[in-house]
């Protein structure tokens, strides 16, 4: 074969490479997207809503499978990561929020080190939703709440070897203690808030007496 088929033949392997990458990508910002929409649906407690995403988005994982057969190289970029750790994310959420329970990276096809990743997000997410509680006059769930993000973070610590195994673990461990020292003080706050309101009532009716 001449040096020109070579190079011809290269050519045409690059530019198919380009288009599966180009689809890739363009499937990994919708997995991204949806997965987002899930969070928000999750914090509106519209949980069949947020089911479908996810199904959606799943379809979608099981599609770049495919696509990065022939080019597993790509299964291995930026873009895919995020959308797994999305993904991740919002599917922790919704399995804490609807049964109280951690779902495993083996179960929701997710590589381990997204995994890690999404779930250290989780932590911002029950902040969201502690407040929100707090908003609607529940403390208890919202200190049930603070307890899932305390237990996410010491067991994230835990795992000594990971700082050095997951990039970006640390940065996101950082954020999360500055995060649950913040929800700690919203829910004090609140609770003695109520704890003095409650007192109020009662002096107010046995002064009635």
């Amino acid at each position: 074969m001449s040096l020109k088929k070579l190079l011809e033949k290269v050519r045409v392997e690059l530019k198919q490479k380009e288009e599966v990458k180009e689809e890739i990508q363009k499937s990994m910002r919708k997995a991204t997207r949806l997965s987002k929409q899930a969070i928000l649906y999750i914090h509106q407690a519209k949980l069949t809503e947020a089911k479908k995403l996810l199904k959606e988005t799943a379809r979608l994982f099981a599609n770049l499978t495919k696509l990065s057969e022939k080019h597993p190289d790509l299964f291995y970029s930026g873009i895919v990561d995020a959308a797994f750790q999305e993904y991740a994310e919002a599917q922790v959420m919704l399995s804490l929020v609807e049964k109280e329970q951690f779902m495993s990276p083996e179960l929701l096809g997710v590589p381990s080190i997204d995994y890690v990743l999404g779930l250290a997000d989780v932590i911002g997410e029950l902040r969201r939703r502690a407040l929100d509680m707090l908003r609607k006059g529940n403390v208890r769930m919202a200190e049930k709440c603070l307890e899932r993000m305390e237990q996410i973070y010491s067991e994230l610590m835990a795992m000594d070897d990971a700082y050095m195994l997951v990039p970006g673990l640390r940065r996101k461990s950082d954020i999360a203690r500055h995060v649950i020292e913040a929800t700690r003080g919203d829910i004090t706050i609140e609770a003695r808030r109520n704890s003095l309101e409650h007192s109020i009532k009662k002096l107010e009716k046995m002064m009635k007496k």
